[in-house]
């Protein structure tokens, strides 16, 4: 279903997540990456959700960033994608998280959704990322810096 989300968001040649990649993250021994799979009257599965613990240095606790989110087209409207997250809620209020929060496509219809829910976009918050060359170029750097302040 990763590569299903890849193909709905418009980036499939992005996408290159293996199905064993997949369950060593989720099935470590100190897993990193959490999920939770939705599945239809006959086991078969319509929806999923990944994420991960960040934490709020000003909160001082940990709280859920859901990498995604994803409803098969068939299953959508019919309150899969509601109890995905409500199940992420309920763990964030078990465990005294105070955040639950993901990034969205700007084009993605589930804006109205997520506002439904009480959900609010964070558009004070500049999204930054790096990778490929420039993340390669700054890694060289650390090397080079200085582990101790110098007097």
């Amino acid at each position: 279903m990763v590569h299903e989300l890849a193909d709905y968001e418009r980036s499939p040649e992005q996408c290159h997540l293996t199905e064993e990649q997949l369950a060593s993250a989720l099935f470590a021994a100190s897993p990193a990456l959490f999920g939770h799979v939705a599945v239809d009257a006959a086991e078969q599965p319509i929806g999923f959700a990944l994420w991960f613990l960040n934490f709020s240095t000003w909160e001082g606790v940990h709280g859920i960033y859901l990498e995604d989110l994803y409803v098969r087209p068939a299953a959508r409207g019919t309150g899969v994608g509601r109890r995905l997250l409500a199940t992420l809620a309920a763990i964030c209020v078990e465990r005294g998280y105070r955040r639950l929060e993901w990034w969205m496509i700007n084009w993605n219809p589930a804006a109205r959704f997520y506002a439904a829910i009480g959900a609010t976009p964070m558009d004070e918050w500049v999204p930054y990322r790096l990778t490929g060359p420039a993340l390669h170029d700054l890694a060289t750097q650390a090397a080079a810096a200085p582990t101790q302040p110098q007097a």
